[in-house]
């Protein structure tokens, strides 16, 4: 078994063990249908791969409880968005 599974530290990451069981089973359809790996393991092992990709905060799930990558999440602002203080 993965040691990383017996951990609170991943139950946690992601939000509770419902949405890590969702996020592990979504990544690992996209992968076995062929999506490319996010991390570089020298391992066949598609989960021991997931959970990689989860701890190096590769994938995650948004509002929607869909798989996102981090490259698919919004750039954040350089800067803090100006408000017009006297308009108040």
């Amino acid at each position: 078994m993965i040691e990383a599974l017996k951990e609170e530290e991943i139950v946690n990451k992601v939000g509770g063990r419902f949405k890590l069981s969702t996020l592990i089973q979504k990544r690992l359809v996209a992968l076995n249908s062929g999506a490319r790996p996010l991390v570089d393991l020298d391992t066949p092992e598609k989960m021991e791969i997931v959970v990689q990709e989860i701890l190096q905060d590769k994938i995650f799930l948004d509002a929607s409880n869909e798989v996102r990558t981090v490259s698919d999440a919004p750039a954040p602002a350089d800067e803090a968005p100006e408000f017009d203080l006297d308009s108040l």
